[in-house]
């Protein structure tokens, strides 16, 4: 499976959003899933299973419970090819921090009038 067919899915990506906080627990993974998504259990290891499976998350066992941890060689792999891609957008993003920086000065200026 691709790697964008993998983040495709919000599921997927809200997984991985939870496991990027650090290490979870299967059940803690499900609760949160299920709460916001409202789907099973088993569609939630399914989606688990489909990180693991292309190299997004890694398990471990601790007693009977499995802990899930984003691996992030995948995400250097989609982030090398954004790179092609970043040009599009990092002038305007400098372009949008010179005019945040332009109007902090001018209220500064205004607040220092009153």
């Amino acid at each position: 499976m691709h790697a964008f067919d993998v983040l495709g899915d919000p599921v997927r990506r809200r997984i991985l959003e939870l496991l990027a906080t650090g290490e979870q627990s299967s059940g803690a993974v499900t609760e949160v899933i299920r709460a916001e998504f409202g789907i099973s259990q088993p569609a939630v290891s399914q989606h688990l299973k489909v990180l693991r499976e292309n190299g997004f998350a890694s398990v471990r066992a601790e007693g009977t419970r499995r802990l899930y941890v984003v691996d992030t060689t995948p995400l250097r792999e989609v982030d090398d090819w954004l790179a092609h891609f970043r040009r599009f957008w990092d002038q305007h993003l400098d372009a949008l921090g010179t005019e945040l920086a332009r109007g902090k000065r001018e209220r500064r200026k205004g607040q220092s009038r009153d």
